[in-house]
């Protein structure tokens, strides 16, 4: 009878084996080289493979048939080991491997960049293609994932459906006008109608399309047949703006809740942050220590500050007469009607209130056509807006009761000079079984920022969409 082949060992990640309770005699390791040592019997190799922060040191004897492939592994090399996992003799590691076969699989020569020194981020965002490979990167986008999976946790167990909603849109759900062109019209020869314009009814759709800026607009249609559903997915946003917080491509999350009014929306809004912040405590805490080692040191007492505490809910018009009555100098001046700027929102996080805050009930004049009309009182009109602001980053939600009346939507469309009939399928909402109802949208690079303490917004997104920049 023929022998078989005895089944291939299966891989073991290094995170599975730093937390092994028990000695191995066989154990199959696959990764990458963070640095090696050469000693005059052995080579010491600490192992990554981006399971974890922590590397796994490999101890290669010289006695082995293939020690000569040690040489060839360099810092950034890929390799495999097969060996026993042991009891480690030295400090710092309770298991260390022993290579009883050792393979390069991939070289890397001295021109790799990420040697075992300092790098700036800016130097790190040049080589966006090798930094997930760094401690900082790989922490970061490990907390990334995880959080991914929390978001979709927080809402299924809540009974939300998740709902796709469309990257190519030709609705603008902010009335901002910040919006990417989608066509496929030549554009150095492009159709012409006998007015002489271009002719959008030759483009692909027949009419201009953009990139979204949200999938709210079509999440409210699913609210209207589902109660309650969240989208999740990329966003886009056409502003020249180059500040640490602002991206042209960001993911949002953006539940919508029929049968909801504004205090219900505030409240899901801070079970949402706390759910993420400590389901990243839980799951991510070696990627978090990290971070409040080299990043920020006072992170994980903010994270704890944020748990422990109901967040602060203050009016628009009563957050003005704070900034108003703080005697200090602002860059962007005061005044009710304005929007606040990110030293506002930091002031009343960070020195007046000392925590998160969410700011409602904002100047109508000045927030979207489709946020609910409280009237006038005082001589000023509100709607049913709300910010949630936290320490660090400022805005990290903007929300709102959704206007449901028919009458006052349209109203709201005049007066920031929207075309009904682009809009003809949102007001049918309204006409036909239209309940209240309110939703919110997470910036979740903004999340990421506060979670992890790391303070640009470009070191939370793998590859980063900035003015004048969409390298990879």
């Amino acid at each position: 009878m023929a022998r078989t082949a005895p089944p291939p060992m299966s891989r073991t990640l290094v995170k599975d084996a730093l937390n092994a309770t028990a000695p191995a005699d066989a154990i199959f390791l696959q990764g990458w080289v963070r640095t090696r040592r050469d000693a005059k019997a052995f080579s010491f190799i600490e192992l990554n493979d981006g399971s974890c922060l922590k590397g796994l040191q490999v101890i290669v004897d010289a006695s082995l048939p293939d020690y000569a492939n040690v040489a060839r592994a360099n810092t950034g090399a890929s390799v495999e080991v097969h060996g026993k996992l042991v009891e480690s003799k030295g400090g710092g590691q309770k298991w260390e491997v022993v290579a009883e076969k050792f393979t390069v699989l991939g070289e890397a020569d001295n021109t790799y960049p990420l040697q075992k020194k300092g790098h700036t981020l800016e130097f790190l965002r040049e080589i966006a293609h090798l930094r997930p490979r760094s401690n900082l990167f790989g922490a970061v986008f490990r907390v990334r994932s995880r959080l991914a999976y929390a978001v979709h946790q927080f809402f299924q167990e809540r009974g939300f459906h998740y709902v796709h909603t469309p990257i190519i849109t030709a609705s603008d759900a902010e009335g901002a006008g910040d919006m990417f062109r989608v066509t496929t019209l030549d554009l150095e020869n492009p159709p012409r109608g006998e007015d002489k314009h271009v002719d959008n009814a030759k483009d692909f759709f027949g009419k201009k399309t953009f990139l979204t800026v949200s999938g709210q607009l079509e999440g409210e249609i699913f609210a209207h047949a589902l109660s309650n559903i969240y989208t999740f997915g990329p966003t886009f946003r056409a502003e020249n703006s180059n500040t640490s917080r602002h991206a042209a491509e960001f993911w949002m999350i953006e539940p919508e809740v029929a049968f909801c009014d504004l205090a219900g929306n505030m409240d899901l809004a801070e079970a949402f942050v706390k759910h993420l912040i400590r389901d990243a405590k839980e799951h991510c805490a070696a990627d978090l220590e990290f971070f409040a080692k080299f990043v920020d040191k006072d992170l994980l007492t903010r994270l704890d500050f944020v748990l422990e505490r109901p967040f602060q809910r203050c009016s628009y018009t009563e957050a003005v007469a704070i900034l108003e009555k703080s005697g200090k100098t602002w860059e962007h001046p005061v005044s009710w009607g304005a929007n606040l700027q990110a030293e506002h929102e930091r002031y009343l996080t960070e020195e007046h209130f000392k925590c998160p805050v969410t700011v409602y009930n904002y100047p109508r004049a000045i927030k979207a056509f489709y946020m609910r009309q409280n009237g006038e009182a005082d001589g000023r009109e509100t709607v049913a807006a709300m910010d949630l602001l936290v320490p660090g980053i400022g805005e990290i939600i903007g929300g709102s009761q959704r206007e449901e009346r028919l009458d006052k939507l349209r109203a709201g469309m005049a007066l920031h000079h929207l075309d009904e009939k682009a809009y003809w399928w949102y007001l049918d909402l309204r006409r036909y079984g239209s309940v209240p109802h309110a939703g919110f949208g997470l910036g979740f690079e903004r999340m990421l920022m506060f979670v992890t303490g790391v303070g640009n917004i470009r070191d939370v997104i793998p590859f980063a969409r900035t003015p004048g920049t969409a390298d990879f």
